[in-house]
């Protein structure tokens, strides 16, 4: 009889152990969701940057889902960046895969008029021969003045990112002609080099590169792109004297890619020095290291020119910032936006949120450069403030930005005409997205 009390007793206990376990099938789902919401809590008092800035306690009941938890936590002065996703959605966007979209960036001038900004090739737009420069006028028979809402903003209402969903485009094009083409989303590879070329101009070979995206290419290290290693390798051929980065639409991505795109810039007199230091939280000091430059190939360049806007940012940034103090860097476009501060998911280091395919993408470290600079959230001035030239394709010279950069390249100034012609977008595609697809923008 005692023995068969104790048995009964470690049954229930079992039970109770059992039914309170978060990976147990027969948990409740009120209960798997507040476990998700305190594990975001706990993962952030661990690793995010202004974890100082985190009450101490925390209630999950208080909150209907992980995005109002993170709302919360969010230090808002200056966190702009923090999101979930999931692993499968992180990893896809890293390496250039996209999933549900028409595959075109859209811009918009001081009349407000729309165009086409960039078209990946393997995406509907670019298979149907969509090109920077097309002026939208209608979207599904609708004027596009009408899309704009009472605040100003803009919502386009293409539908769903799904694969299969469709939408019909009315084009100006530069010709003057019009055309009205209807493409569906779907799933393909995006392309990160939009454009390459190299110009003879002043005695100079120029090297002119427009870089939208730092990803790693999908099956290589994930600190590679074979499109970098390309474009450099092409570059490297025409023994270039300069460079035009053009990082106009580029919202970042990955710090190793941009660590290999830094490591074919720089001057070889950087090689073993510091290209940038990461700073953690005081939990996470252990984290802190420096990273140096180890030059790749023979480019040999005084400066850098880089086309910029406020579309420019992090990974684009970090650029900049790392090759300040060793070469001279001149920045013609528009101010750029703002994030000295990074993330890496944190999923791995939670057995709840892999469980539950819960990606928690926090602001997690802070970069400074070889001069301990750091703190940019106003982002980097340009030097030479020229307006977008919507109109006008990657390879016309007579786009205002690389008009203005080859002017640089030959004259060492550049014309007033150009920077009166200067006006401030009063939105830029990065504001139309948020979390992720705020790096990785795209319709």
């Amino acid at each position: 009889m005692k023995n068969f009390n104790i048995f009964s007793i470690l049954l229930i206990l079992a039970v109770t152990i059992f039914s309170c376990n978060p990976e147990s099938d027969d948990v409740e789902p009120g209960r798997v969701e507040n476990v998700v919401k305190n594990a975001i809590f706990e993962s952030m008092k661990e690793f995010y940057y202004w974890e100082d800035k985190l009450p101490e306690t925390f209630n999950s009941a208080n909150f209907s889902s992980n995005e109002e938890v993170l709302e919360a936590l969010r230090f808002k002065e200056l966190d702009r960046w923090s999101y979930l996703t999931t692993r499968e959605a992180f990893n896809a966007a890293f390496t250039g895969q996209v999933t549900g979209v028409h595959g075109f960036g859209l811009g918009i001038d001081q009349d407000e008029n729309w165009f086409v900004t960039f078209v990946y090739n393997d995406g509907p737009a670019g298979k149907d021969g969509w090109q920077r420069g097309w002026q939208f006028l209608e979207i599904n028979g609708k004027a596009v003045s009408g899309y704009k809402t009472a605040n100003g903003g803009y919502n386009f209402q293409l539908g769903p990112n799904e694969v299969g969903v469709s939408n019909t485009f009315k084009f100006r094009l530069p010709d003057g002609s019009e055309t009205t083409r209807t493409i569906i989303k779907e799933a393909f590879q995006t392309n990160s080099v939009l454009h390459q070329d190299v110009y003879e101009m002043a005695g100079k070979k120029i090297g002119h590169w427009v870089y939208q995206s730092f990803r790693a290419t999908q099956g290589l290290s994930p600190t590679r792109s074979r499109e970098v290693e390309d474009s450099f390798n092409f570059f490297l051929a025409q023994n270039i004297d300069e460079l035009i980065i053009d990082l106009r639409l580029n919202g970042g991505g990955s710090v190793a890619v941009t660590a290999q795109i830094l490591n074919y810039i720089a001057p070889s007199s950087a090689s073993g020095k510091v290209m940038y230091m990461d700073r953690h939280n005081s939990k996470k000091s252990n984290y802190n290291k420096s990273v140096n430059f180890s030059k790749t190939g023979n480019l040999r360049l005084n400066r850098l020119i880089v086309i910029t806007s406020r579309g420019s940012a992090s990974a684009s940034e970090l650029l900049i910032n790392c090759l300040a103090p060793y070469m001279d860097i001149v920045l013609i476009g528009d101010d750029t936006y703002g994030k000295p501060v990074g993330s890496f998911p944190l999923s791995s280091f939670n057995r709840t949120l892999s469980a539950n395919n819960v990606e928690l993408v926090p602001i997690t470290f802070a970069t400074a450069n070889a001069e301990n600079r750091a703190d940019f959230f106003d982002g980097f001035p340009a030097d030479f403030k020229v307006g977008d030239d919507l109109t006008r394709n990657w390879d016309n010279r007579e786009e205002k930005r690389l008009k203005a950069a080859l002017d640089f390249i030959s004259n060492g100034t550049i014309t007033g005409r150009i920077m009166h012609d200067y006006y401030k977008p009063k939105w830029e595609m990065i504001d139309a997205f948020e979390g992720l697809q705020k790096e990785f923008p795209v319709y």
